[in-house]
């Protein structure tokens, strides 16, 4: 009977060394010092947040990560998909180092998402800023009469086709869309002022638009410090405590045939269409 006690416990105590190891290397429990920097690339238009939120949640509870680094190259995009990323990325700053590296261009929905970071780091020719709002409505109405072809509209609110690209748009449906975009364009103004720790009316002065470059942007507080990725990289990890060269993470792309039947997203989201936008157009 004592033997089969001892087997016993033999077991169980081989099945809790076994379950701390499997926790160990599966769940990732850290064991000695990490030097891990993760690195998230945010490039060209940003039509869609949530493969950049997955990363940035992922980064985040990973305790071998010890930092994460966003090399941001766009010239903003969409409005929604800026926002979820700018929440994440907000988030993330609270539990670990978010250092942005800003490529050739990160301006408006780019310098959106950009704001909560911890430190934002741009080249000297980097094109940022550009803290506006757009909406683009196709106009068709000409094209239209002269091809001889009119559309028959049934509707259930005198505004509830004010974005139509068959007729150019009203005052009245003007005012009305001119009271959203300054709306959003108040929301971007707010996320930047809370994002980079501003007063709201400093941010508001350079809020028109216009765009700056590295050295510009420096000058207004719109960013940290002039330097490259790599420069981006090794204050992550001074921020972090790491000390040598970091071990850079990063996500490997996979082929997929099913998107590249798919076709790339920015020919599909340039069509003629209606929609507002945080993107700067040189």
């Amino acid at each position: 009977m004592k033997k089969v006690l001892l087997i016993f416990l033999g077991l169980l105590v081989l099945l809790i060394v076994f379950s701390l190891f499997f926790a160990l290397f599966q769940k990732k429990i850290p064991f000695g010092e990490s030097k891990q920097v993760a690195l998230i690339r945010i490039e060209g238009m940003i039509l869609d947040s949530q493969d950049t939120v997955a990363e940035l949640k992922k980064y985040a509870r990973d305790p071998y990560i010890k930092a994460i680094v966003l090399r941001i190259d766009s010239p903003g995009g969409a409005v929604v998909p800026a926002q979820e990323i700018y929440r994440e990325i907000r988030k993330a700053a609270q539990k670990k180092n978010v250092i942005v590296s800003m490529g050739s261009v990160a301006a408006s929905g780019g310098y959106y998402i950009a704001s909560p970071a911890t430190k934002i780091i741009a080249n000297p020719g980097t094109l940022t800023g550009s803290i506006g709002v757009i909406m683009e409505v196709p106009n068709f109405g000409g094209l239209m009469d002269k091809l001889g072809i009119k559309t028959e509209v049934v509707k259930s609110g005198r505004h509830k086709d004010m974005s139509s690209v068959f007729r150019g748009i009203g005052k009245e449906e003007r005012v009305i869309l001119q009271e959203v975009l300054d709306n959003v364009h108040e929301q971007f103004i707010k996320a930047v002022a809370e994002g980079r720790t501003m007063l709201y009316d400093d941010v508001k002065k350079i809020a028109d638009g216009r765009v700056f470059t590295g050295e510009q942007a420096l000058t207004v507080g719109l960013i940290d410090e002039l330097g490259s990725l790599e420069d981006a990289v090794h204050s992550a990890a001074q921020l972090s405590g790491i000390e040598g060269e970091p071990v850079i993470v990063s996500k490997k792309e996979r082929f997929s045939f099913l998107n590249f039947l798919k076709g790339p997203k920015e020919l599909i989201e340039n069509l003629p269409s209606v929609r507002i936008k945080y993107v700067f157009v040189p």
